[in-house]
């Protein structure tokens, strides 16, 4: 496995109020992910921490998701083929990331 791709969101809505957003988002998100060929193998929650695994174009991905007061931190360990897209990967959870957790 490649090193782990890090992606911190700050927010300004409370530990509380983004684990709710996240987890209210969970479902919509692996029928999205499915749309796309990624098959949610496990999702865990222990206390504010989410642990989860994935596979896409028969590749493993593991990591989890920390929910502070002011940021959510996103950990992602991607085997070498799946690393080629980590910019983009970025890119992408950063921006869902900040959608979801803006003050509404």
């Amino acid at each position: 496995m490649a090193k782990p791709l890090i992606i911190d969101v700050p927010h300004d809505i409370g530990r509380e109020e983004a684990r709710r957003r996240i987890e209210s988002s969970v479902e919509q998100g692996r029928t999205l992910l499915q749309k796309y060929g990624i098959t949610v193998n496990n999702l865990a929650w222990t206390g504010d921490r989410l642990d989860f695994a994935l596979s896409a174009l028969t590749q493993n991905v593991d990591g989890a998701v920390d929910v502070g007061q002011e940021s959510v931190r996103v950990e992602v360990r991607l085997p070498f083929l799946l690393a080629l897209f980590a910019e983009q990967i970025q890119k992408s959870v950063g921006k869902e990331g900040n959608l979801l957790l803006t003050k509404k």
